[in-house]
């Protein structure tokens, strides 16, 4: 009897949103001290790129695991639309409370698209957010 083979499938989505890191359980001196030009009072932006990897078992019909446009779909849906061209500490209410570094907004984001993903099929396997070329962070649910 064949095993059926996993299959990991990865999607990218852009946007673009605005956040300031700070702490208010701290004094200016500390934040600045801490978070350096990210405690910006007048906060700053980053164009982010989101990387979702989901994986499963392509049909026999289409061999896809997921059809790319779905998941597409769910990452426009329930991301991008979410925080695009958003103050993430403002704005996204999942963000309400936490500081706004990439690795809460990586869970978050998971946390916003796992029902979706498994509704279509598929298992999330990995999201990584990147904040610039040199940053990002990454997530894999547990």
């Amino acid at each position: 009897m064949e095993r059926k083979k996993i299959v990991y499938v990865t999607r990218r989505e852009r946007f673009n949103a605005a956040h300031k890191l700070w702490n208010p359980e701290w004094d200016e001196e500390k934040n600045k001290d801490v978070f350096g030009k990210c405690a910006n009072p007048n906060w700053h932006g980053h164009n982010y790129e989101l990387f979702v990897t989901v994986k499963g078992v392509p049909s026999e019909d289409t061999g896809y695991c997921m059809d790319l446009k779905d998941l597409s779909d769910v990452l426009n849906k329930k991301v991008v639309d979410v925080f695009d061209h958003k103050n993430v500490n403002l704005d996204v209410e999942c963000m309400k409370g936490k500081l706004t570094s990439t690795e809460n907004m990586v869970v978050a984001i998971w946390d916003l698209i796992e029902n979706s993903i498994r509704a279509l099929g598929c298992e999330l396997h990995k999201v990584e957010l990147k904040e610039t070329e040199n940053n990002g962070a990454s997530y894999y649910g547990e």
